[in-house]
């Protein structure tokens, strides 16, 4: 497929455009407000492009960052691309919609999940700055799939650098606690205190029902706020560190 001399809206930053059929419009025109990180899950970056901009694949993501750092560019940042699927952020669905989506090459966990490349970061990083300065993104709206949709997603994992974009002022971060004994919270538990954990996260933005009880929900949530904030150790267990990482998340929104 040879690459697209359309004028799109996006970044100067693209090596390469080629377009994906599988695209619409934004509903009702509504504005950019998420930028919303993948990893690719693929052997290798080529057939990822090749699936993302395929029309039988029904999926497609507005950038492809590969392990080198090239950027290709497939939909223009104002149509709707196909990246996000069920989800949804702070009470509000159709992710889709209101996003733009980022597909950073990496073979996921299926394929052997691998530390992602400092060239590539540094892509990342640049093209994040860029959406986000554009469309006047919030740092609490830079978000992983794994955020949006916590039953259905794990991406981009653990593995990938929070830190290391908020350090070039792109994201939502505070330096995790460390991790330590005590008291904890975890499936089939119970009562006030799961309630609290749950109001919390769901303040912080993540689909969770209040019901006072640690269900399967509770612990898919729990481990995609570790897998973003707090990577030492994702298993779903709301320890010491993962509440208390929470807490300091939430009070710096406050500052």
């Amino acid at each position: 497929m040879k690459p697209s001399s359309t004028k799109w809206l996006g970044t100067t930053l693209a090596h390469a455009q080629v377009p994906s059929p599988n695209i619409n419009e934004r509903v009702g025109g509504q504005s950019v407000s998420i930028l919303l990180l993948h990893y690719t899950g693929m052997e290798n970056a080529a057939k990822a492009l090749h699936w993302l901009t395929a029309h039988e694949s029904q999926v497609s993501c507005h950038y492809l960052v590969d392990e080198r750092g090239a950027i290709t560019q497939m939909v223009d940042e104002n149509k709707r691309a196909w990246h996000a699927g069920s989800g949804s952020w702070r009470g509000k669905e159709d992710v889709n919609a209101r996003s733009i989506g980022i597909e950073i090459h990496n073979p996921g966990h299926t394929h052997g999940y691998i530390d992602f490349p400092t060239q590539q970061m540094s892509a990342v990083a640049d093209l994040c700055r860029d959406i986000v300065e554009r469309h006047n993104i919030s740092a609490r709206e830079v978000l992983a799939h794994s955020d949006i949709a916590p039953v259905r997603k794990i991406d981009p994992g653990e593995k990938f650098d929070w830190r290391f974009l908020h350090q070039r002022g792109i994201g939502h971060w505070v330096d995790p606690e460390p991790l330590s004994g005590g008291s904890f919270l975890q499936q089939g538990d119970q009562g006030d205190a799961v309630l609290a954990l749950q109001s919390l996260l769901k303040h912080y933005g993540y689909e969770i029902q209040l019901t006072g009880f640690f269900d399967e929900a509770t612990r898919l949530a729990v481990a995609a706020f570790q897998r973003h904030f707090r990577q030492a150790k994702v298993d779903g267990v709301a320890d010491q560190s993962t509440v208390a990482t929470l807490h300091k998340l939430l009070r710096s929104l406050e500052a």
